[in-house]
Formats: structure tokens, sequence, C-alpha cells
């Protein structure tokens, strides 16, 4: 089955200087950077390898909108956007140099300010080196974390709460292997309920990502990591992604964090102030 094409203004605006001259090629990107192909620059648009029009009106529209990604099909694009019903939130991919972000009403779900998501995942998961065994991914998102840890892992389990999230990632060139890749398994649910169905010390390591404490309070509370230390084998490494810790904010919530992580039982608790978060050890 072919792959949508899926562009935004870092792929369309290297063409917008070609409109109008004599018909010829250009390499363009149609997967957000991953590969690229050459399309046949005509008087209506560029027509890709698939025989997919773009036309320089809809050019034009993808280059105007820089917190976008769109999909282009039967030569027509929309939005990469989801709005759902059971979280009453918006959801959407916005473009980054690299692999793109997600945003959940109008807030990034990675780190974008002098990184990338992709490499922004690399520190997160690194953070519990070495990754083996049965790995908890606690918040599925586009499967940036579960797909990094499943490249050590014997098998990653990665909860979405949300279905809507799931059908963004769908369309995101960069989410492929959350989709096809056998090591990993996906659920859907609220993890602080899907959690208490896992058996004891059943996961090597969690990576434990989750929205801002203002979105997702719960997945912050006492309750929910006298859970995480339950299902976490002895042994074994949580990796919780805060924010910002010389933010205001982020200090104070790491703080907090820090201090009921240890009042649940875990014994050592570091900062990894490069990823963003803590590292508790069982």
């Amino acid at each position: 089955m072919a792959q949508s094409i899926v562009m935004s203004h870092i792929q369309t605006q290297p063409l917008l200087k070609h409109q109008g001259t004599a018909r010829g090629s250009v390499e363009i990107s149609p997967d957000l950077g991953l590969t690229t192909v050459e399309v046949v620059v005509e008087a209506e648009g560029v027509v890709f390898p698939s025989g997919e029009l773009l036309r320089w009106e809809a050019i034009k529209e993808i280059n105007a909108a820089e917190n976008n990604c769109f999909v282009l099909e039967d030569g027509e694009i929309q939005k990469a956007i989801v709005f759902s019903e059971l979280t009453n939130r918006v959801y959407s991919l916005m473009p980054t140099e690299k692999a793109p972000t997600m945003l959940v009403s109008g807030i990034p779900m990675h780190r974008i300010k002098g990184t990338t998501p992709d490499r922004d995942t690399v520190e997160k998961v690194r953070a519990v080196s070495p990754v083996k065994g049965r790995v908890l991914d606690t918040a599925t998102g586009l499967g940036y974390t579960a797909m990094e840890a499943a490249k050590g892992a014997e098998e990653v389990v990665t909860i979405e709460l949300d279905p809507a999230v799931l059908e963004v990632a769908q369309v995101n060139p960069w989410s492929r292997g959350l989709f096809n890749n056998p090591v990993i398994r996906q659920r859907i649910g609220d993890s602080s309920e899907v959690i208490k169905g896992f058996e004891d010390g059943a996961f090597s390591r969690i990576i434990h990502d989750p929205p801002v404490i203002s979105l997702a309070g719960e997945l912050y509370g006492r309750a929910f990591y006298a859970e995480l230390y339950r299902v976490l084998r002895r042994g074994g490494r949580l990796f919780h992604y805060i924010g910002d810790p010389e933010s205001r904010s982020g200090a104070s919530v790491t703080r907090g964090v820090v201090e009921r992580l240890k009042a649940i039982g875990f014994k050592r608790v570091e900062r990894r102030a490069g990823a963003f978060g803590v590292v508790a050890f069982k």
C-alpha cells in the first residue's frame, strides 16, 4: 500500500522559486525529510512519481502555515489535525527540521528549542540505558519513545489514552515503526488504570513521559507512582520526564516528583538535566 505524501513549509519553500520556470525536475521529500524523490515542475504545480499533482496554490498554502503539516491525497491537501471528542482536545502535527512534534491544544509534546523531537527521544531512552527486557512506555503519543526503546528491548508495551492521537500518528511518516514493529504492543486506555492489570515486576525499564502536569495531574500522583514501583522489577529503572529543570515551574514540579518517588519506595532518584527528567532505581 502506497504511503501518503506528507509535507510542511520546510519541503515547499524551495519549490516556490521554480514556479513559472520551464519544465524540469526538482528533488523534494514526500515524507517530512525521511526520503527524497524527483518531482516534475509543470505550469499547474509539481507532479510526484506516483502521479499526484501538488498545485502551486496548495504549495503557497502549505508554505504559509509554519506550525502545520499537510497530507496530499487525490490532488487535495488537508492539515494533519484531529479533534478528539473524548478529551475535547485538538491534536496536530507540527514540523521541525527533523521529526515533527505533536501539538496538544497548541502545546508541543516534545522539546523543540535547541533540539528536535527525535534527539529529545534518544536522550529520554538513553537515561535508562541499557534498555533490555520488557519496557513500559506510559504515553504513546507519536510513538517515538516506543520505537527507540524497541531497538534494545524484548518487548515494548505502550499505552495511549486517546485514539485520536494514534490517528495523527498514522499519517506521520516518522511514526511508521509504531505500527509495523513486532516488538511493540499497543494498549488503549488510561495509564493509571491500565497499569493495574500488569503483574508485579513485569518490566525491566519504564519510560514515563506524561503530558504537562496541568493536563494530566493524576500521572504525577503518589498513587500512580506506587503502581510504577510495583510493576518495575527489582534492579529496574524508571525515567520520568518532567520539563525544563531551570524554569521556576519545572524546578517546583521536579522537587515534588523526587519527594513522591522516594516516599513510595525508590531508594535512589537522580536528576537528568540533559533529558529534562529524573531516573529512579528500584
